[in-house]
């Protein structure tokens, strides 16, 4: 593709969208389709045929917009009026009275108008107003003028100032300056340099980096090339777990279509760059997320973590320098090109810059995907844009970090969401879940129920975590069952500490974080299972057993 095609194909495609009067978006996604979306959208279809607007009307397929707990929805444009739980028959009656007569279906429309006040959409800013599978949407978007713009524009050394100016840190979990591992791998010898964007998500429950591969994937692709283009790479992978299937589909659509118009390929944008780009699908395992495990994986072996240094930045792929980074991470380097690094650099706080894709799962009213910027406090994730807990509950915890993340109790609500704070307080921001606990839960019961999940993910390579996390869980089921001593809590302290300090990856080095956090903030819970013998919340058989027993 030439330069100023690109630039031609937007106006186009620009001008069509303007030729209807009205856009009518239905999200498609793996969170909307099993309760019906498909069916919603040809309801659409027909109804417009039924009520012969389509010349008036388009009806597109879209990713989620981030309102999970009452889909299927749909975006009508203009205005963004949305739609909730949207049934065939609604569909009906929205293409009715919105399109024919003029009159939104106010009894249908979305009504927490506090979800949306406190985000930041930038990484989500297309997710639910285009088409994944369309890849004219994403450039009537302004999709690849951040990449013509670098490759067209900068040198790949002023790709990176910028990435360093913009304060951007990895959104995958570690929190590393991108700028800086940019910078590693440019100045790396040997070739070919590989760039791998990082899609395995292993949290449960965690879905934000599903949800942008199936709403929004060019994006990430972008991303990748000019990624590339900065560290000098000319091929790179996006590694995805295989579950994802939809995610999947995406991607391959998108992958397929960027080639056909040479956005991905040789000489793009007539310049010397050239970057090809596959897919490689994980088998899910959780610790096949860390970086060294990828790579393993990549080359065809089991997904299992290696000592670094070497790091990737130098001994990668096959041995050659090789950049890993999460899908977000990357899907934020095109707005970084586009508005400049000190742009970004004022949103979100000083020493952590832009925003953050978050799973907000639970037990809150509104569990949904979330897009937020840098610094907001958790009381108003939970209770200003999740809706705070069902009544009659009252909140009790939030586990930040997904499970091997920290369970932080209600009087640390306030803290600012940001790398350094949650690390300090023992949780860590992880790949973006926040899990809400309210009264009925039992802590202790909690952190077994991650650390069950740790010790069945541990790949075994490593002592301290293989032997280390099953001791924490013996002893933990020991606890819930009323057979624990009041040494155990000392114990799990130490072990966990040890596990934290010695393991070889990610996995052990974060695992005993619910433990640990939950001896740090709720000690009166475990207190309670051993020395009274009781489950406060009733959840440990065993232990309330034997205070009914008592009685």
């Amino acid at each position: 593709m030439k330069p100023d095609e690109l630039h031609r194909m937007a106006d186009k495609e620009s001008e069509l969208q303007k030729s209807y009067k009205y856009r009518i978006n239905v999200c498609c996604s793996s969170g909307c389709m099993p309760i019906g979306a498909l069916k919603v959208l040809r309801a659409f279809e027909d109804s417009i045929e039924e009520f012969r607007v389509k010349e008036l009307c388009k009806v597109a397929r879209t990713g989620c917009i981030g309102t999970c707990y009452v889909g299927p929805s749909v975006l009508v444009e203009p205005g963004d009026y949305l739609y909730q739980s949207v049934t065939p028959e609604a569909a009906r009656e929205i293409v009715l009275q919105h399109v024919v007569n003029g009159k939104p279906v106010k009894k249908l429309l979305y009504s927490n108008e506090g979800f949306f006040k406190k985000q930041l959409r930038l990484v989500l800013r297309n997710a639910g107003k285009i088409d994944p599978f369309r890849i004219e949407d994403y450039i009537a978007a302004g999709g690849y003028s951040a990449l013509l713009r670098a490759l067209t524009k900068m040198a790949p050394r002023e790709v990176i100032m910028e990435v360093v100016a913009s304060g951007l840190r990895g959104r995958g979990g570690a929190g590393f300056p991108t700028g800086l591992k940019l910078s590693f791998v440019a100045n790396s010898q040997g070739t070919p340099k590989y760039v791998v964007a990082n899609l395995d998500e292993g949290d449960p429950g965690v879905f934000a980096n599903r949800t942008l591969a199936e709403a929004d994937p060019q994006s990430i692709i972008e991303g990748t090339a000019i990624a590339a283009y900065a560290g000098g790479a000319e091929e790179g992978y996006i590694y995805i777990r295989g579950e994802y299937q939809l995610a999947v589909q995406t991607l391959k659509n998108a992958i397929a279509k960027a080639k056909s118009l040479g956005l991905i390929g040789g000489n793009i944008f007539e310049t010397p760059f050239s970057f090809n780009i596959d897919l490689r699908l994980g088998a899910g395992a959780f610790v096949a997320g860390e970086e060294t495990a990828i790579l393993a994986s990549i080359e065809g072996r089991r997904a299992m973590p290696r000592p670094r240094p070497p790091y990737p930045a130098s001994s990668g792929l096959w041995g050659k320098p090789t950049l890993i980074s999460n899908v977000e991470t990357l899907a934020n380097i095109p707005l970084i090109i586009l508005n400049g690094g000190a742009w970004f650099s004022k949103i979100g706080m000083e020493k952590c810059t832009g925003t953050k894709c978050f799973s907000l799962t639970g037990k809150v009213k509104n569990p949904a995907l979330i897009e937020i910027p840098m610094g907001i406090t958790l009381r108003e994730v939970v209770f200003d844009i999740g809706g705070g807990v069902s009544e009659g509950k009252q909140f009790k915890a939030v586990q930040v970090g997904g499970p091997s993340g920290g369970g932080l109790p209600a009087d640390m609500l306030d803290l600012p969401i940001d790398y350094d704070s949650l690390t300090k307080a023992g949780a860590i921001m992880g790949s973006g879940g926040i899990v809400v606990v309210d009264d009925t839960a039992c802590m202790v019961d909690t952190a077994k129920f991650f650390t069950d999940f740790c010790v069945d993910e541990s790949c075994g390579k490593c002592t301290p975590c293989r032997v280390g996390l099953f001791k924490m869980q013996q002893i933990l089921e020991r606890i819930t069952q009323g057979e624990g001593t009041v040494e155990d809590l000392s114990l799990l302290e130490d072990v966990g500490n040890f596990i934290k300090e010695a393991s070889l990856c990610g996995l052990g080095q974060t695992g005993p974080n619910p433990v640990l956090t939950t001896l740090r903030y709720f000690r009166d819970e475990y207190i309670s299972h051993i020395v009274e013998g009781k489950c406060p919340a009733g959840k440990c058989f065993k232990a309330q057993k034997k205070e009914e027993d008592t009685r």
